[in-house]
């Protein structure tokens, strides 16, 4: 569904035409990392722990060595020493210590999967045997994997040099609890004893993976002139060639990053795993070396998104009017520090209402799994289904509609955000009037079914793009970015572009270039891309805009400043030239034209999702399944309308799928037991109803067009919204993730 805004004003933005790589995909010729061949090739593999914990007390490498067609074998100890400092790339800085271990561990392992050492061969089956030839000899070490173990008194510390951060004075001994981050304000305690109503209750969920389709893949060639080139899959080529050049300590100016077409990330590609290694394989072998992940290596080795263990009690008066809450939850992070999802739980945690009197304090522990990493809206899901679930469990109580109770205590433009600056132009009221107004809400609930509604939201980030805008003398428009289109971005910055100049959108290309051929952009993630980058191609567009006005000028012999563009047109009265006539001329007029734009945005504006969700339970297997799904969204302005409606289905999808089917099992043992897609269960379509989507449009005042990011706040409203449908149909509140049949089985004959 369309939203209301009046799209008259607009000639493109809003409308939904065909997307310019579509044919190149759906016919398999675009290059994907896996696909890539570069002359010469060797082919790369890598050897990874069989142990969650363990120290390394020594590698003998040297029969592989000798097989023949092995190129070259790295292990930890060609790796430069690592540097405890911080890069920027990502959404956020990342220390290079433990950015490394990564990648190669370094005398010890700290998870099953983590690599030990690579080979690069003539062939892959060369490099497989001679990974089996490669000998490790390992000291075992107890290990940890849950987060209240990983608590325990008793329990294996990962470092020694780790010491909790964010207390008020530091710890005596190290710990697996490598931060404390927390909020306060008021006094919860009172105004939670003061309450008419309260409920109190312990939610907890598992490490999820992104389930990005294209495997981690990379081909480097490390020259003999001390030049290297990558080309890769990542969300952000920039933070490859800075993460890659601080662990080899390298410059920077002398790795030269190129995107390929990225199938899927979700936030799981913002990272290096396989790249540093790479060019080390080539600098020995003298070749270009790829390495490609198998699946069950990139649910081993690659970062989930967090578990959580949350506490929580939300108070309210009478009329519904929130009074306070209590928070205390426990992230995953994995098995080095830097994990930042603390940050946006305690933030996000009920920066959405109006509670005057709050206490949130969020941890970060260090267990034996991969480093956690970002999945779309990093650290909200988790957060979200605590507080969202203890609004249902409110509402239900107070006898109040749950949308009404949410408009009651949401947050309106003006008032202060969790961080205390005041919000912008949000649309969080329209959404839920909208939610209300829709037929889902109003139709009556079949027998045996649930109906649920949660809320969510995520912030509009900035940071650093660029692109430029050349034309070519035919009137063609080329649009140069440095932002990996992963979610559409290249038809949405056509279509600014083209609006912008007033140009058809089939005039526009759009390419994303390698690092050194556009200055520096941010990773494709935190949904900035077409806010941010869409401002760096409106500002370049504007640019050239400004130097076809003066060409219009001289050829008139007016002042420029009597010059207008309008509708793809220099115009000065009666007097008219067309870009195509303008970029004819460029040879004789002054040369070709291009601009470009540098933005680095710091406009902090959220955009708001409320979700719809029916579900019926089979009370004979516990089986859960999805009838019927409604996404309101506040979306801004929508640029390219299928997009967007495709950004809200897909996050939704993903919550579903986090909800009832997915998480990483490990044994006891330390191994995980669900490594592959087999046995990690993700939803297919014929698990999902149509999803139904409503896009309500508040323009953002900081953008042009009035972009807000739309791909992250769709995933933050699910998991709520499922586990409240799921305990409307059987009377049960879900306090843990996922909803599975076995669980839903086991609590209903509980409750018999």
């Amino acid at each position: 569904m369309n939203a209301p805004e009046n799209k008259q004003q607009f000639r493109l933005v809003g409308t939904r035409p065909v997307r310019p790589d579509g044919v190149e995909k759906v016919t398999g010729k675009a290059i994907y990392s896996p696909d890539f061949v570069a002359p010469g090739m060797l082919q790369g593999a890598v050897l990874r722990s069989p142990h969650p914990h363990a120290h390394i007390r020594g590698i003998d490498t040297k029969k592989a060595e000798a097989l023949a067609g092995v190129k070259g074998v790295v292990t930890g100890q060609d790796f430069p020493q690592a540097a405890d400092k911080l890069v920027a790339g990502a959404e956020s800085a990342s220390n290079l210590r433990w950015v490394a271990q990564k990648c190669m561990a370094i005398g010890k392992v700290y998870y099953e999967g983590q690599a030990v050492a690579a080979v690069a061969a003539t062939s892959q089956a060369i490099a497989e045997a001679a990974l089996k030839l490669i000998e490790v000899d390992y000291e075992v070490l107890p290990h940890v994997i849950a987060i209240e173990d990983a608590l325990a008194q008793d329990a294996p510390v990962l470092h020694d040099d780790v010491f909790t951060q964010g207390l008020a004075e530091k710890p005596a001994k190290p710990s697996n609890a490598s931060m404390r981050f927390a909020i306060e304000r008021g006094d919860a305690k009172a105004a939670i004893a003061g309450a008419a109503a309260s409920f109190t209750g312990c939610f907890t969920l598992q490490p999820v993976h992104q389930g990005y389709i294209e495997p981690h893949a990379c081909v480097a060639q490390w020259q003999a002139d001390g030049q290297a080139q990558i080309w890769c899959s990542s969300q952000g080529h920039f933070a490859i060639r800075a993460m890659t050049a601080g662990i080899l300590q390298i410059g920077i100016a002398d790795i030269r990053v190129h995107p390929l077409e990225i199938g899927g990330g979700f936030g799981g590609k913002t990272t290096v795993y396989l790249e540093p290694v790479a060019m080390l394989l080539s600098k020995k072998a003298g070749r270009p070396v790829r390495l490609t992940m198998k699946r069950t290596d990139i649910f081993r080795s690659t970062g989930p998104a967090p578990g959580a263990v949350i506490d929580i009690t939300l108070a309210a008066a009478a009329d519904g009017t929130l009074l306070g809450t209590e928070i205390e939850f426990k992230y995953h992070g994995g098995a080095f520090p830097g994990a930042n999802e603390v940050y946006s739980g305690v933030g996000g945690a009920v920066g959405h209402y109006r509670v005057p009197n709050a206490s949130i304090v969020g941890w970060n522990v260090l267990s034996n799994i991969p480093t956690m990493h970002a999945y779309r809206a990093p650290g909200a899901p988790q957060i979200n289904f605590a507080v969202e679930s203890a609004m249902d469990e409110l509402a239900a109580q107070l006898g109040i509609d749950p949308i009404d109770l949410r408009l009651k205590n949401i947050v309106h433009p003006g008032e202060p955000s969790a961080s205390g600056v005041p919000l912008g132009a949000i649309g969080y009221a329209e959404a839920l009037e909208a939610a209300k107004a829709h037929p889902h809400w109003s139709s009556p609930v079949e027998a045996g079914q649930g109906r649920g509604v949660a809320c969510g939201f995520w912030g509009n980030y900035g940071g650093p793009s660029t692109a430029s805008v050349k034309l070519g003398e035919d009137g063609s428009v080329l649009v140069t970015e440095g932002s990996p289109d992963i979610g559409g971005s290249r038809a949405s910055m056509a279509i600014m572009a083209a609006e912008t100049l007033g140009v058809a959108y089939e005039k526009v290309r759009v390419t994303i270039a390698d690092t050194s051929s556009i200055g520096f952009s941010m990773v494709t993630g935190g949904s900035r891309t077409t806010f941010a980058t869409g401002k760096a191609v409106i500002q370049a567009t504007e640019g050239v805009i400004e130097q076809l006005k003066d060409r219009a000028a001289r050829t008139w012999g007016v002042d420029v400043a009597v010059v207008t563009w309008e509708d793809g047109a220099a115009v000065h009265g009666d007097q008219r030239l067309t870009l195509a006539q303008i970029a004819a001329k460029t040879g004789t007029t002054g040369g070709p034209i291009s601009a470009e734009a540098v933005v680095d945005p710091h406009d902090f504006l959220p955009g708001f999702g409320v979700h719809i969700c029916d579900t019926a339970v089979d009370r004979e297997t516990g089986h859960v399944l999805v009838k019927r799904y409604t996404v309101v969204q506040d979306v801004g302005r929508a640029i390219h309308a299928d997009y967007v409606e495709g950004q809200m289905q897909g996050g939704a999808v993903q919550g579903i799928g986090w909800a009832l089917n997915e998480a990483y099992v490990y044994d006891r043992s330390g191994k995980l037991d669900n490594a592959g897609f087999l046995d990690y269960r993700m939803p297919v379509a014929s698990d999902m109803p149509m999803i139904d989507t409503v896009m309500v449009e508040v323009p953002n005042p900081a953008h042009p067009y009035g972009v807000k990011g739309v791909g992250e706040v769709p995933i933050v409203p699910p998991l709520a919204a499922v586990g409240n449908a799921v305990s409307r149909a059987t009377g049960i509140r879900m306090h843990d993730l996922p909803i599975s049949p076995d669980r839903v089985y086991g609590l209903l004959r509980a409750a018999e």
